[in-house]
């Protein structure tokens, strides 16, 4: 039986819980408990559509032509929000669909756990949770059962319970299953006891965690159950803790909304229009689509000019992929003449002189908007590139077919956009003179991503070499993040970077955008982009510095010893370098604070070292 459980933002169904992702509830009744559910599909938007239509005829329709073209789909969906009438009720059928996982739960009385189906439910419509009816005595005061904590996944993102079962290896002859006991018995895994009433068998959780722990058992079983299926695999699944931050990590693909993409036309432009003028091959046939509807009235222009001008569009999005949609934004930072754009408006600020050495170029930007795509998801360990599982279906899918539109949100806020000084980065980046060097750290974190790679896709090709300007742009980016934080009123989670950096014979890129992240209350307070005026990004660049010259965790930290188990990253730590995963491109990866300050022993190294001397 279907029953409403609780709501969630927009934004976080495109980031946190997205579909495949765990979300814990609590049941909408006085007293409800706890019900812990997997995100449903997207295939589930449609089949619980009302008259606003399905795919992308819906109402809730978004466009950005560059991002379209790069994921090959024809359109992208918000995420349903459904409107309430003055009574808090629901005035449309339009839902967002759980599935209810793990399918163990506990009682945290008698310790019991069992099967969903083996615990008492309740009648009432708005009561989803369960409880135990040994341990309830007064039905005003139920004894409400709790999800297990251990779960299973794979890397190819499928979803499993933990093999309970299997685990406590019953006693020959016992038949009982979904029925068993876990008892915390003392400290730690070892103390963590789980049994069976019936044959009185018994085995500590103590080891469960370990990659092959579960080997034994055989492969995984290919469930997922945010979609209702089953799929083939021949990964060896692993236990972790429900909760953990390693169940979902979702592959988003975003891009800004610039010239020409952000003018009067293209907004004017309904998204279904646009995907049907894409769909004609010759400007005479979309020059009698236009005229047909009237499009072309709402621009005051002539049917046969607006069909040229979206020819003329077309045929700029031919060539369009990652590398390109960073270098048109890249350019329109640059461009004078985006200030006139409708979701695009930036402003020069004078650098300040104490500046000038380190970067040429600081714009206010006073309106953005950005489109951010959830492509699909993984588990375990996070996407390193948002196509590297693509081509080999590895990542985990959030529908059962693909579809022709993907779930997205749109952002719309503001920012400070930094350009570094060109000549001075040169120098830098080509200092190797010692193993704390930029040269030598770079090739260090270079050679564990590397490594990384090569154990997840074995022979398929590195996209891309990490280098010294990538390492300082991403570390001075969390430090600036950290530091806006606490001048500009900002939490740190509603920040984000865009880092803009590439060094060959087409691209010379070398800037960082830090701008709102999340689409609520934090999206637009407008003390962000007033961050980058000489009188205040002054002090503010200084004090990001300045922060990172010592770690309360060196010298371990600016060792790497922190940063051992991930060497993907040299000296960075929670203390220090380290934010909140929604604002970092790259998963809290390709850190080094060194880049910025230098190290105890050397500090010239750093490219904004001089600072800390005056």
């Amino acid at each position: 039986m279907a029953r409403e459980i609780g709501e969630i933002r927009r934004s976080q169904v495109i980031t946190t819980f997205g579909p495949g992702a765990i979300v814990d509830m609590r049941a909408q009744t006085k007293g409800g408990g706890s019900v812990s559910i997997v995100v449903a599909g997207i295939d589930e938007w449609d089949r619980s559509a009302n008259a606003d239509g399905t795919g992308i005829e819906n109402a809730q329709v978004i466009s950005e032509p560059r991002l379209q073209k790069l994921l090959n789909v024809k359109g992208f969906r918000l995420p349903p929000v459904v409107a309430k009438d003055k009574e808090g009720r629901f005035e449309t059928p339009d839902r967002l669909v759980g599935v209810r996982f793990p399918t163990w739960l506990q009682c945290p009385a008698c310790h019991a756990i069992k099967w969903v189906r083996k615990w008492e439910r309740s009648a009432s419509q708005l009561d989803c949770s369960c409880y135990c009816p040994q341990c309830t005595h007064d039905k005003d005061d139920r004894i409400h059962v709790i999800p297990v904590r251990f779960i299973a996944i794979c890397e190819n993102g499928c979803l499993d319970d933990f093999p309970w079962d299997q685990w406590v290896d019953h006693r020959a002859g016992c038949q009982q299953r979904g029925h068993l006991v876990l008892r915390g018995t003392g400290a730690g895994m070892k103390g963590l006891v789980l049994s069976c009433p019936k044959c009185n068998a018994e085995v500590t959780m103590d080891g469960c965690f370990g990659s092959d722990a579960l080997k034994k058992y055989g492969h995984c079983r290919g469930r997922r159950p945010w979609l209702g299926d089953e799929i083939p695999c021949d990964r060896v699944p692993r236990t972790v803790y429900r909760g953990a931050s390693n169940v979902h990590f979702p592959v988003l693909v975003s891009a800004l909304d610039i010239p020409p993409w952000s003018d009067e036309i293209q907004h004017g432009i309904p998204p279904l229009d646009w995907q049907r003028l894409t769909g004609y091959d010759t400007v005479e046939r979309r020059t009698k689509y236009i005229e047909g509807v009237d499009l072309h009235q709402r621009f005051g222009m002539t049917p046969l000019d607006l069909a040229k001008e979206v020819t003329r569009r077309l045929r700029m999005l031919e060539d369009t992929n990652e590398d390109t949609i960073r270098l048109d934004e890249y350019r329109a930072f640059l461009n004078p003449q985006a200030e006139t754009a409708r979701e695009f408006s930036v402003k020069s600020q004078a650098v300040p002189r104490e500046l000038a050495q380190y970067f040429q170029r600081i714009l206010a930007v006073d309106r953005l908007r950005e489109v951010r795509a959830l492509r699909a998801f993984t588990r375990v360990v996070p996407p390193t590139d948002w196509r590297d599982r693509g081509e080999q279906g590895r990542f985990a899918a959030i529908s059962r077919e693909k579809l022709d539109w993907l779930p997205a949100t749109e952002i719309k806020g503001e920012g400070i956009f930094l350009e570094f000084n060109r000549e001075k980065l040169h120098v830098w980046e080509r200092m190797d003179d010692g193993h704390n060097s930029p040269v030598a750290r770079a090739k260090q974190v270079d050679e564990g991503y590397r490594q990384q790679w090569h154990n997840r896709f074995q022979d398929e090709p590195v996209p891309r070499t990490i280098t010294p300007r990538l390492l300082l742009a991403h570390s001075f980016a969390h430090a600036l993040m950290r530091q806006l934080a606490i001048e500009s009123g900002y939490s740190e989670s509603s920040l984000r970077e865009r880092l803009y950096v590439a060094l060959d014979e087409t691209n010379d890129m070398a800037g960082i955008l830090i701008y709102t992240a999340t689409p609520d209350a934090d999206g637009t307070l407008g003390s962000l982009s007033r961050q980058a005026s000489p009188n205040r990004i002054l002090p503010m660049v200084i004090g990001a510095v300045r922060s990172m010259e010592w770690c309360s965790s060196d010298p371990l930290c600016i060792d790497g010893a922190m940063a051992f188990s991930d060497s993907q990253s040299k000296a960075a730590c929670h203390s220090c370098m380290l934010g909140s995963e929604t604002s970092c491109e790259e998963f809290n990866r390709l850190l080094d604070r060194a880049t910025i300050v230098g190290t105890p022993s050397d500090r010239s190294s750093g490219y904004f070292s001089a600072i800390l001397s005056e």
